[in-house]
């Protein structure tokens, strides 16, 4: 097992926000993150600020000519996964390891096809986290980043496992590793599918899908499409699941807003293709109906364009 003593990180929103503290502490400029242009300068000046503890950050340019980290992280929205895989070109030796903790179901796909499956664990992340121009505040204790290979024998973990496992142990990052991390990507999906979407089409914080039963309707039928999908894809994803989460969802913050109403609140650009447009289209590939996520794609689009144009 190879120890790992340098990461580099790409986007800094909320999900990249959450190992700052961890791996700035411990890793010092062997953490670096990468950007360019206006944003590079930016985080050079300002670094970021996270529980109130301000964080200088060492910033690289997409074109800086390192030496390979041990490990990159990639945060950035779906989006912009295909110009983040070439902007950490330089980052990515023989011996690297990508973990890419997007949402969706299929970014893992993509950094195979860019890099080779030999680099990348399957990851996803657990945590609500709002940032605002470089300030987040969260609760540590409630995050976790899941990572492993496809399948995982816990008892005999890989190496390239068994080294993220102890960098996040060494930086005090929560964590978890599942012996089926494509089950629980899918869990994930679902979860974001039936949570985020209520929430951003009907504009309200997370309280309302335990609070009124119209909005709780739309969660758990986005849920089951999802469910619907996944069974036909092989997927070890159940009726019981979407049950499970419906149990979960009075320990949600109830005054948090998840990240696609976050993005339309600013006027930005959402996941919604990630996840609506991603369930509508694999349900006309097997010939599932997915009427609730064709509203979530469809209403969710004309309140993103209504955002962005009066920005």
């Amino acid at each position: 097992m190879k120890k790992i003593e340098s990461v580099a990180l790409i986007g800094l929103g909320a999900m990249g926000a959450f190992f700052v503290p961890g791996l700035s502490e411990t890793l010092g400029s062997s953490f670096r993150v990468i950007a360019g242009g206006e944003r590079k300068e930016r985080l050079r000046k300002n670094g970021v600020t996270i529980n109130g503890k301000k964080y200088d950050l060492n910033v690289v340019d997409p074109e800086d000519k390192t030496e390979p980290a041990d490990l990159v992280i990639i945060a950035v929205k779906n989006y912009d996964l295909d110009k983040a895989l070439s902007d950490i070109r330089n980052q990515v030796g023989k011996d690297t390891i990508i973990m890419s903790v997007l949402n969706g179901v299929d970014s893992e796909e993509h950094v195979i096809k860019a890099y080779g499956k030999e680099h990348v664990l399957y990851s996803l992340m657990r945590i609500s986290i709002a940032m605002n121009n470089g300030v987040a505040d969260f609760d540590p204790s409630r995050g976790k980043v899941y990572f492993g290979d496809r399948r995982n024998e816990l008892s005999a973990l890989s190496d390239n496992v068994l080294s993220v496992k102890e960098l996040m142990e060494r930086c005090n990052i929560g964590y978890c590793i599942k012996e089926d991390m494509e089950r629980d990507i899918w869990f994930k999906f679902m979860s974001n599918v039936g949570e985020n979407l209520t929430c951003a089409l009907l504009r309200v914080p997370f309280r309302y899908l335990n609070e009124d039963p119209d909005a709780r309707y739309l969660c758990m039928k986005g849920m089951r499409e999802v469910v619907a999908i996944a069974e036909a894809k092989g997927i070890d994803l159940h009726e019981e699941d979407a049950l499970t989460q419906e149990g979960l969802l009075p320990t949600l913050p109830p005054e948090n807003k998840p990240s696609t109403l976050q993005d339309l609140d600013r006027g930005k650009a959402t996941e919604v293709e990630t996840f609506a447009g991603t369930v509508v289209r694999l349900g006309k590939e097997l010939g599932i109906p997915t009427p609730v996520n064709d509203v979530f794609l469809h209403g969710i689009r004309v309140i993103e364009r209504r955002g962005m144009e009066n920005k």
